[in-house]
């Protein structure tokens, strides 16, 4: 081949078929130290990642996202926590009613029994049957304290109310 150098495959030129060559300016190996095999140079500019967005701007999305996800489930999520709560109260009553409703279903059944109306309207009412003698005792709760048991220095008025009322205003009882 016509142009090629005796070393293959590296493209030098051969000076002597095609005009001078280009002299090219190396740096001694000698002086520079000996460098590792670097993987990758480092940019310059911030590296793009997804959406091609920069790792701050990245990070900022994501919190106004987060932000707005943690806004929108805070009143549903709320509301949800005190409707519970507020069924838990309703459950409650509603236990209270229906055993209240199966007291009131017993007590309907025992007052079916004309004997029992007849208890109760003595009891109560204070009713006798006809042909009866009713008989009406009342004894005092406590016999020290009993009107009439007694008790000296307090005397039994022997004026009306609005008599004693009006002397002790006028102070004419002294």
């Amino acid at each position: 081949m016509v142009g090629r150098g005796t070393e293959r495959g590296r493209g030098r030129r051969d000076p002597v078929a095609r005009g001078p060559a280009r002299v090219r300016r190396t740096r001694p190996t000698t002086t520079t130290p000996a460098r590792e095999p670097q993987s990758q140079p480092k940019p310059r500019h911030t590296r793009k990642g997804i959406l091609g967005l920069a790792t701050t701007r990245r990070a900022a999305v994501v919190a106004t996202v987060v932000c707005a996800l943690a806004l929108s489930i805070a009143v549903p999520l709320r509301n949800y926590l005190s409707q519970r709560s507020e069924i838990e109260v309703y459950e409650q009553r509603h236990a209270e009613l229906v055993s209240q409703v199966a007291e009131l279903n017993a007590r309907k059944e025992r007052l079916s029994d004309p004997e029992q109306i007849r208890a109760q309207a003595r009891e109560r009412l204070r009713y006798v049957m006809p042909g009866e003698t009713p008989y009406m005792v009342e004894l005092p709760s406590d016999p020290a304290t009993a009107p009439g048991a007694g008790q000296p220095g307090h005397p039994i008025p022997q004026q009306a109310w609005y008599e004693g009322l009006w002397d002790s205003v006028t102070g004419a009882g002294r």
